[in-house]
């Protein structure tokens, strides 16, 4: 009798095992994790960073050459003694502030301006200030230097100062009339009739509650002026070379990119990511108010 049992066990065909929930969810993520979207976004992250890796790592290469010689802290060393850079640098940072400031206050002006009064030319300078923005930079670094040259303005810091508050002017408008466009003239209409003037429901109610839109669109105006490269290019005169300008004129001058120009690139990623940080939290902190 056992050995009947036991020759029936061995012959009889094996039961399939029932799944259970539990590993058809992990089946289901094992599926999506090999995915063809999750496969092209794993291959687009590696051809975008890579080269970024590739910087970082001969920033520290002891020679000049794409051979690697050693781990060597001699290229951010000589960051610290290289005259030029930090002309260029400094250069940057008055013109990024500056023209952002300029841009932002005649910005904020002209959007309020437009959403609040209706006019014949309202679309008119509508399009108009959006020009800037859909043109192709090259177009307007050179309609800008034949325009100061055509009026005997000399280029230096002051038309790169001109030519990026121009270029930066759509973007804040941009951004405070999408901050208008939520606006509720409600609060308009109960300011005006507990006696405010236009002037202070302007300071008091309509600059406090675009306050966001202002300053996204400051630092946007300020991010947009240090990076840029091609209108600086056309605008800038002898001494007056931003950081773009003189990174070029560094890797053209020795014929490629040296570890000097790696090591900046490396502390310039740093500071956009650390600045990109403290930003976004101080804008989430300025919403919430």
């Amino acid at each position: 009798m056992e050995f009947t049992n036991i020759f029936r066990r061995a012959f009889n065909p094996i039961k399939p095992v029932k799944i259970g929930e539990a590993q058809r969810h992990a089946k289901r993520a094992l599926a999506r994790r090999f995915s063809f979207s999750n496969t092209v976004f794993i291959v687009t992250l590696i051809f975008l960073f890579l080269p970024l890796f590739v910087l970082i790592v001969y920033s520290f290469n002891g020679s000049t050459s794409m051979n690697w010689t050693g781990f060597s802290l001699r290229w951010y060393q000589r960051l610290l003694t290289e005259r030029g850079l930090w002309t260029a640098f400094r250069n940057s940072i008055i013109i990024a502030l500056t023209s952002a400031a300029t841009a932002t206050v005649i910005g904020t002006i002209g959007a309020i301006g437009v959403n609040w009064y209706r006019f014949k030319l309202r679309g008119y300078v509508q399009t108009i200030s959006f020009l800037p923005m859909i043109l192709p930079e090259i177009i307007i670094g050179v309609s800008l230097s034949i325009f100061f040259a055509g009026i005997g303005i000399p280029l230096g810091l002051f038309t790169i100062y001109a030519a990026h508050t121009t270029f930066n002017l759509p973007f804040v408008f941009l951004l405070v009339m999408a901050r208008l466009d939520e606006f509720d003239f409600s609060i308009i209409e109960a300011a005006a009739d507990l006696g405010a003037s236009e002037k202070e429901t302007l300071f008091k109610v309509t600059l406090p509650i675009c306050k966001p839109g202002i300053i996204s669109g400051f630092l946007t105006a300020v991010t947009l002026s240090l990076e840029d490269f091609v209108i600086t290019f056309f605008v800038s005169g002898p001494g007056s070379s931003t950081l773009p300008v003189f990174i070029y004129s560094a890797i053209t001058k020795k014929g490629g990119i040296t570890p000097l120009i790696s090591a900046l690139s490396v502390v310039m990623i740093l500071g956009t990511v650390v600045l990109s940080i403290v930003l976004r939290k101080f804008l989430k902190y300025i919403a919430a108010k």
